[in-house]
Order: structure tokens, then C-alpha cells, then sequence
């Protein structure tokens, strides 16, 4: 498989967070204990410890806050949009978002490899920003282990077709042929995910 730009530029993820440390630069610190409450509306597709219910949905339980943060508030203003999530962020407030974000950033995600699989074979392009292991190494880098071949395959091909944009997955994507997303969604599905609820 070739894989061009990799992300070794991963700490430009980092600029992304600019939503997160703006809601802390206003003093909006999230709540673990009213994020829960909130979750309900959550629960359907991504569980209320943030593991995913159904394929299209991300795992969310351990993601970093900052990047919960940044997502929910694209969601929110329209800078990413999707047919459910953009429903359910439009009337979140600045309040609501850090306490999502705090409270499933309280989980704890613990992910491992199948058996005789060695970090080294990970995918080269992914792993400085999402891990050998798919654990985020950045704050605003997802975590994409054990997330579903169907979900990966559609967030690679939105970089690539330009349905999303990010500054670092675009350029990446847009070298990707359908069997190099293929093969790197199939990585991280293969990789076993659990979720340790917040004490």
C-alpha cells in the first residue's frame, strides 16, 4: 500500500481546538455530571458511554474533549453538517457542549490489537496523529479503533471528495484510492475496543 502525506504534521490538529480553548478562554468549563444528563439525546447511536449503538456512528466514550468540542460546534454552526447530528447540535449552547465533551472524555477507551499483530505493520499515514493502535496521540485527532469499516470508509471518501475538509485529512485523502481506504478502515475495525465508564 502506498500512503503519501503523512501525518507528521500531526500538531496542526491542534490548531482545530481553537473551539475548545475558546469556550475555556470564556470561562466554560464542561461538567462531567450534566454532560450524563444530556447524553440521553445521545444514547440512540453512540450509547450513553459513548460506544457506539449502530455502524454509521462513531465510538465516543474517551475521545479528547477538545476535539467533542470542535466536532459539536461545527456541527452546531454548519461548518460540518450531517442529516442527524446538525438537528441535534443546532440548539446546543457553549454550556451544553463542554458538558458533552467533558463527560464522554471521562470515559476511558482501551484498545488491543489482534493477536499476533504488531503495532509496526499500523497504517504509516495515521499513525503520528491517530495511533498504531488507534488511540488519539493529539487532542484534536479521533480515536478510530474498533470503529466500523463502514464508518472509516465514509469519512475517508467525504476528505477525499472534498464533503468534509480539514487541512490535514483532505490532503491525505485525496491520494486514496478506494482499496488504500479500504484497507486502512479494515486496520482499525479489526482493533478491539473497550469503554470503561467514568467512576
Amino acid at each position: 500500500m502506498l500512503f503519501r502525506g503523512a501525518c507528521v504534521l500531526g500538531g496542526v490538529f491542534l490548531a482545530q481546538a481553537f473551539a475548545s480553548h475558546a469556550l475555556a478562554d470564556e470561562g466554560i468549563v464542561g461538567d462531567p455530571a450534566a454532560g450524563r444528563k444530556a447524553a440521553g439525546m445521545c444514547r440512540t447511536c453512540h450509547g450513553v458511554d459513548g460506544y457506539a449503538r449502530i455502524p454509521i456512528a462513531p465510538h465516543i466514550g474517551g475521545e479528547p474533549a477538545p476535539y467533542l468540542v470542535h466536532q459539536l460546534t461545527a456541527f452546531r454552526d454548519g461548518t460540518r453538517t450531517h442529516e442527524m447530528m446538525s438537528v441535534v447540535a443546532k440548539s446546543l449552547t457553549d454550556q451544553q457542549i463542554a458538558d458533552l465533551a467533558a463527560w464522554y472524555a471521562s470515559q476511558v477507551a482501551l484498545a488491543s490489537l489482534p493477536e499476533g499483530v504488531s503495532e509496526d505493520a499500523a497504517p504509516e499515514s495515521c499513525v503520528a496523529c491517530h495511533g498504531a493502535t488507534g488511540l488519539s496521540e493529539l487532542e484534536d485527532a479521533p480515536n478510530l479503533a474498533g470503529e466500523t469499516v463502514m464508518y472509516i470508509d465514509t469519512q475517508l471518501k467525504a476528505f477525499r471528495t472534498g464533503k468534509r475538509s480539514h487541512e490535514i485529512m483532505s490532503a491525505i485523502a485525496a491520494d486514496l484510492s478506494n482499496e488504500d481506504i479500504r484497507s486502512l478502515a479494515e486496520w482499525y475495525a479489526d482493533i478491539d475496543l473497550k469503554i470503561e465508564p467514568a467512576k
